[in-house]
């Protein structure tokens, strides 16, 4: 059985799945021919979308199942695998499939996710997540409590909280910052990120907590999408490029070393030069640590793939560049501040050269450096000794071939 598990926010992620679903169906045939059988499912977000129309599209799909769905999966390949032609299941059931899923066994990684909420109730006029991901779904809080200890006990030292509107998260009184608070009680749990936020659900117990919980990493992930209003109300974003300012300053008010990172979408259709410009200028005001920036790219379904004045595409590949351009410069100023000091890293894996473990910072940079492989699972202090774009290198701060250890991230 081959699963493919995808996603439906960018265009190609969906040419992706029928070009990798033409590369299985050859597989598929020469099983056949050898008298083999072989299953083929399609789960996640462009499952929900397609549905019906991937059955139609390629016949070589046995199941397809949304992301609310999931723990149904069983079932469904009992049922393909009886025969009786292909299996759908794009429903929004009523019970959570979380109370279905399999607890949390060994195996898990340093740097461990934990879903938290789902959904999103935003309707951002690009977007398909409301209508592939359902309304937003919070956990309650006492399961999350239990799947973190599980992760814990399996070793994750860091946990990223993950939801399509993570700071919507009403699952325990505080919302997001109450349960950032209650995670880190709790033994062994070092570090605690989340992601994806919107900055309309950017609370002041959430923003507090950046200031005082200690393990809640320096770093954040907070989509803007475009520095003009008239941009951002036709994208129904909720919010204006002046809102978002606002809650920037608060969080470094609160957390003065606060890295920030972003969403950026150029040539949403109706963008002027000076829509664009105006893009420009809230980044260059801002500062970015680490930002993703797309092209508009229509999705079927929803409002702004209709709006007139779709941008030529030509505009959209040099409005992109221009942005990139100064994100990565951005990104870059940013690393070079670090050369020179000291950083607690958490080792996450092995690196590509021999000796070579890489981990991360708490502002979220790859960092790499030669240590022992026992370092895996550690929080090591690491004098930052070069800079690149997109990592950082370093060696042990106490100038000894072997790192030292140390308790507490500062």
């Amino acid at each position: 059985m081959v699963i493919l598990n995808t996603c439906h926010i960018r265009e190609k992620a969906a040419e992706k799945v029928y070009s990798e679903l033409g590369r299985l169906a050859v597989m598929k045939a020469a099983h056949a021919a050898e008298g083999r059988p072989m299953l083929i499912a399609v789960a996640g977000c462009v499952a929900q979308a397609e549905g019906e129309e991937m059955l139609r599209r390629a016949k070589v799909v046995d199941v397809v199942v949304g992301p609310q769905s999931y723990h149904r999966l069983p079932e469904l390949v009992a049922r393909a695998a009886r025969g009786g032609g292909a299996v759908l299941d794009t429903e929004f059931p009523a019970e959570s499939k979380f109370d279905h899923l399999p607890e949390a066994r060994g195996g898990q990684e340093v740097s461990a996710f934990l879903s938290v909420q789902e959904g999103c109730d935003r309707f951002c006029s690009f977007c398909v997540v409301p209508y592939t991901r359902g309304a937003e779904y919070s956990r309650p809080l006492a399961a999350l409590l239990d799947e973190a200890r599980q992760l814990i006990e399996a070793g994750a030292r860091e946990i990223t909280l993950l939801g399509q509107n993570v700071n919507a998260y009403h699952g325990c009184a505080g919302g997001l910052g109450g349960l950032i608070r209650w995670l880190a009680e709790l033994d062994g749990l070092d570090r605690i990120r989340y992601t994806t936020s919107h900055p309309r659900d950017m609370d002041e117990d959430l923003i507090r907590a950046h200031g005082e919980v200690a393990a809640l990493m320096p770093s954040l992930h907070l989509p803007v999408q475009s520095g003009s209003d008239r941009v951002l109300a036709a994208m129904n974003r909720r919010h204006t490029a002046d809102h978002y300012r606002g809650v920037v300053a608060r969080l470094r008010e609160t957390r003065p070393d606060l890295a920030l990172s972003g969403d950026f979408i150029v040539g949403f259709p109706g963008e002027t030069d000076d829509d664009f410009a105006a893009t420009l200028a809230l980044v260059g005001e801002i500062g970015y640590a680490q930002a993703y920036s797309f092209k508009y790219s229509p999705r079927p379904g929803t409002p702004a793939a209709t709006l007139p004045d779709q941008v030529p595409e030509a505009v959209k590949a040099a409005r992109l560049e221009a942005l990139q351009s100064l994100l990565r410069a951005q990104q870059a100023a940013f690393n070079r501040r670090f050369v020179g000091r000291v950083l607690p890293v958490l080792f996450e894996r092995a690196g590509r050269h021999p000796g070579q473990l890489v981990g991360r910072s708490p502002y979220m940079q790859s960092v790499h450096a030669t240590a022992p492989g026992a370092a895996i699972g550690e929080i090591v202090d690491l004098r930052i000794i070069e800079a690149g774009t997109n990592s950082l290198a370093a060696a042990p701060a106490d100038g000894l071939a072997r790192p030292t250890v140390s308790s507490s991230v500062a």
